[in-house]
């Protein structure tokens, strides 16, 4: 092992610290999103995203009380991670589905492990029942980390992206949180606006 990489392992590295995401966030979480749309796993966006659209998302979950978290490690974001409506319809208010990214250059280095419970502990303060999730059929890394979580596979949707010249299948994952579906909800104020 030569000096320069024995160096690069032992300096330390600071504690990650999970909080609410914030404007000035929006520029790295732009980055770590255009890398996992362009070369990752994820989404099958193809469009780029611009920071005018994730300040608005940002600002729009928060007034409906639905979290929008960032990592941060020695003042650098290494992750984001937030929760959307399952679906506009009322009658899903209680149900929200999320999305975790995470820097490239930290990636299996338990970032989404920091990120997921605190997004489930957020979401269920804030009166959500259920939580799902859409991973790629291929992330098993995502499968596994949510499969630790509590979360299970509840569905298969099979070739629904084109992305890399080939056809992706998505695996519906879904936990229960808070008290789930063994108790009637506290109403939640519902917006038609998205």
């Amino acid at each position: 092992m030569s000096a320069t990489s024995e160096s690069v392992l032992e300096k330390p590295r600071g504690a990650v610290v999970v909080r609410p995401s914030t404007e000035n966030d929006v520029p790295a979480m732009i980055a770590i999103y255009t890398h996992h749309i362009t070369r990752g796993v994820g989404d099958v966006d193809i469009e780029p995203t611009q920071a005018d659209d994730i300040k608005r998302r940002r600002k729009n979950m928060l007034r409906r009380r639905l979290p929008h978290l960032a990592a941060e490690r020695d003042g650098v974001i290494v992750g984001y991670a937030y929760a959307v409506p399952f679906r506009k319809r009322p009658a899903y208010r209680y149900a929200v589905k999320h999305s975790i990214y995470v820097h490239p250059d930290h990636v299996s280095t338990g970032i989404g492990r920091l990120l997921l419970p605190a997004l489930i502990e957020a979401c269920a303060s804030a009166g959500y029942r259920q939580m799902f999730a859409y991973v790629d059929a291929d992330n098993v890394a995502s499968l596994s980390l949510h499969e630790a979580h509590g979360f299970r596979r509840v569905g298969l949707l099979e070739g629904v992206g084109f992305k890399y010249g080939k056809w992706a299948d998505s695996v519906l994952m879904q936990r229960a949180i808070g008290p789930g579906s063994t108790t009637p909800p506290v109403e939640i104020a519902y917006s038609r606006t998205t």
